[in-house]
């Protein structure tokens, strides 16, 4: 990989991540090394299994990714190693095992979907208005989790789609610390923030927007007692004193349920638009569990465990466009890899889910089509090994959110596709990414809606 070229991908792939995808299926081991990146950038599950398990410790975020995203996350749990790490880890296990969390997410979920979703579908229902509905998704996912990290409901989904300030400079806070990863050398970054120059005055702006409202919300907090509130923040309040970290904490958990819930549901829907015949067999499952009344709108959580065909439909759509495209680590000593990678101490070293799931070798020569089958085992969800699927990562630092952001996407697509025939509105353009902690769908997800039965 001596000579390669990051600017010549664009001629050939609409997404980087998909020139990287043809780099690593090119690669006998399905590992590769980009010297001048410094990146070692690998697709093979054994490998995976090394990094996220067997030597764990040798592979922490390391202080250079914490530096890119230490201005917004702080000391959050997303960006830290060690004990803070282990501290926020078992603090957060703890409340996000628990039934009554889970119920008051289920609940805030459902309430958001029947007094917002489903009215703001109906309203431009059998009309000829494109609704970007990944907009709507990132509207959705942001009210959710306020109402969950704050128990704050910042409106993103009323009719009117109003502007939240608190929303758009948090977006911007995580898509311009996202792009300092872009820079050629990180001096470019730090410079342009010593100096309070462009991006990075951008980015020092829309974090003290960030700060001072989480500041605002925890002092009230702290005014009214949070003793019998169920949010995280009041959850936390108990134990943590200090405020920084607190705020820290929170906005960790706000950009880990916000973007990925929006950019799978996003991407699912593309892929329902492509495939009729799974939206049919959904819908037929839907109905088998749930009878065909309309008197109890979303299901129970007892109802969505019988629901197999849709778990393997969003397991399936997860693979093909994994919300989190790749993630990195950096080598604390010397190492080698499963397939016999050398890896020096210091280097960046990237596991890539979206290659992952693209590769013949590991999913077999249909591994580029959309089928929950291959998920299936006589009409019963079979789950395969983490390592070969690390879309939620795996090992020690598995998503803590996994099942609430699956309950979450099962509850929107249950609702939409009972009610509602979305149509993408040019089904032909696959999705393009922009840069980003996160997928993202350049312009958007534009589609047309039909109330079913209409």
């Amino acid at each position: 990989m001596e000579g390669f070229q990051v600017s010549s991908w664009t001629k050939d792939f609409d997404n980087l991540c998909d020139y990287y995808t043809h780099l690593l299926k090119k690669s006998p081991t399905g590992t590769i090394h980009i010297h001048v990146l410094g990146n070692i950038i690998t697709a093979n599950p054994e490998n995976v299994e090394h990094i996220l398990k067997t030597r764990f410790e040798n592979y922490p975020k390391g202080k250079p990714f914490s530096a890119l995203l230490g201005d917004l996350l702080g000391r959050g749990i997303f960006n830290v190693d060690g004990e803070s790490w282990k501290f926020q880890r078992k603090m957060a296990s703890l409340e996000l095992g628990s039934v009554s969390i889970r119920m008051h997410a289920l609940n805030i979920v459902k309430s958001e979907i029947e007094s917002r979703l489903i009215p703001l579908l109906s309203s431009v229902s059998g009309k000829k208005q494109v609704l970007d509905l990944q907009d709507v998704f990132r509207r959705f996912s942001f009210d959710n989790i306020s109402k969950f990290s704050f128990g704050l409901d910042p409106g993103c989904l009323k009719l009117s789609l109003p502007v939240s300030e608190f929303a758009e400079a948090f977006d911007l806070a995580s898509k311009l610390s996202a792009q300092r990863a872009l820079a050629v050398s990180p001096l470019v970054w730090k410079v342009k923030r010593v100096l309070n120059l462009g991006s990075e005055k951008q980015l020092k702006e829309a974090i003290k927007m960030v700060d001072e409202f989480a500041q605002q919300m925890i002092a009230e907090r702290r005014q009214k007692g949070f003793s019998e509130s169920n949010d995280l923040l009041s959850r936390f309040m108990g134990t943590i004193n200090d405020d920084k970290y607190l705020r820290d904490i929170v906005i960790s958990f706000l950009l880990a349920g916000r973007d990925t819930v929006a950019s799978g549901l996003t991407s699912f829907f593309w892929l329902l638009s492509q495939n009729p015949q799974v939206e049919s067999a959904i819908r037929d499952e839907l109905e088998r569990v749930m009878g065909s009344s309309q008197q109890q709108q979303l299901p129970s959580f007892d109802q969505m465990r019988e629901m197999h065909y849709l778990h393997a439909a969003l397991y399936e759509s997860l693979r093909l466009f994994p919300p989190v495209q790749f993630d990195s680590k950096f080598a604390q000593e010397d190492d080698v890899l499963p397939d016999c990678t050398f890896v020096k101490k210091g280097t960046r070293v990237t596991y890539h889910q979206y290659a992952m799931g693209r590769m013949d070798r590991i999913w077999g020569s249909d591994c580029l089509e959309y089928k929950p089958e291959r998920w299936l085992q006589n009409g019963i969800y079979v789950p395969e090994n983490g390592y070969k699927y690390p879309v939620f990562q795996a090992g020690p630092r598995v998503c803590l959110g996994k099942e609430m952001a699956l309950v979450e996407m099962k509850c929107v697509v249950l609702a939409i596709i009972r009610r509602f025939n979305i149509r993408v509105a040019n089904p032909d353009q696959a999705p393009k990414f922009a840069p980003g902690l996160t997928a993202t769908v350049r312009g958007g997800l534009p589609i047309l809606v039909q109330e079913r039965g209409a």
